[in-house]
């Protein structure tokens, strides 16, 4: 298989993975809490990239790392992670699936937005027009079905899951500007972010043992939306030509999720929530279509 098809497969893959995982997460927030679900779940994503590193036969290479590299994963670290799943699962344990992973779609809007201070990009109009298709895909979402329904949406959770885009933003600005492996920022990002969650656990709560009904939804997670998919994600875009095309693919994830999320936690998906999710992706096409937020 050449190079085109197998970065085509490994998309796929990694689409149908991460399509499964909001329902993951509103079956492990059943029983653990959003501190005790991402804290378990990195552990099994520490776990993986460890064991793809010696796979690649890179033991030595992930131990030769420099000051300057464990203090970029320091912060990275604090926001991916400690900041952005605490905040997207305390959204995924007020929401419904079908709202707060759609929301938590938008971050290519705040991406855009972010990247006019921290990279000096300037914003179009291009850009302001896809931010407000976007937003009205946010009030569609947010409706539940009829505008009667947005008195029935958690305001706290809404604005936690859009709070989670922007810090998944800055993430993505941080590692693009950071030439390290990737494999090797993931492993390191991860032992901070394990610390740093950790710490938090002790600190916060009454620290024990995570419920053990809890571990195979936390293991699913830590596997299949932070560990082998982001692998899996990573050899896609190294594979493609054309990693604008290849990228594409991963809008079919919400709309396959929609799917499980139906089927699995038995949400009655409303017309409205198809309508905000198609308003959020056209808001994002149209402002990707002819400009890149980032040089190759």
């Amino acid at each position: 298989m050449n190079r085109i098809p197998k970065a085509y497969v490994c998309a796929l893959f990694s689409v149908l993975l991460w399509s499964t995982v909001a329902t993951a997460f509103k079956l492990g927030l059943q029983v653990l809490s959003p501190l005790y679900l991402i804290l378990t779940a990195s552990v099994f994503s520490l776990i993986i990239f460890f064991v793809a590193i010696c796979i690649q036969g890179k033991i030595m290479e992930l131990l030769n790392v420099s000051w300057s590299g464990l203090g970029k994963s320091a912060l990275m670290g604090a926001l991916n992670p400690f900041g952005y799943y605490l905040i997207l699962f305390q959204a995924y344990s007020l929401l419904p699936a079908q709202v707060a992973q759609p929301l938590n779609m938008i971050w290519p809007i705040t991406l855009a937005l972010l990247s006019v201070p921290l990279l000096k990009h300037k914003i179009t109009f291009r850009n302001i027009i896809a931010i407000l298709i976007s937003f009205l895909g946010v009030i569609f979402i947010s409706s539940q079905g009829s505008l009667a329904g947005m008195r029935n949406t958690n305001l706290t959770g809404a604005m936690l899951a859009i709070g989670s885009s922007v810090i998944w933003s800055l993430f993505w600005i941080l590692s693009v500007m950071d030439k390290r492996d990737e494999i090797f920022k993931l492993f390191w990002n991860f032992v901070f972010g394990l610390i740093y969650l950790l710490l938090f656990a002790f600190l916060f709560t009454d620290f024990s043992w995570p419920d053990p009904k809890g571990i195979p939804a936390a293991a699913y997670i830590g596997m299949f939306e932070l560990g082998i998919t982001y692998i899996l994600w990573m050899r896609a875009m190294h594979l493609s030509e054309n990693n604008a095309k290849t990228g594409n693919l991963i809008f079919l994830s919400p709309l396959l999720s929609l799917l499980f999320i139906h089927f699995i936690l038995g949400e009655t998906i409303f017309a409205t929530t198809f309508i905000g999710l198609a308003l959020i992706i056209s808001g994002i096409w149209f402002q990707q279509k002819h400009v890149k937020p980032f040089p190759d």
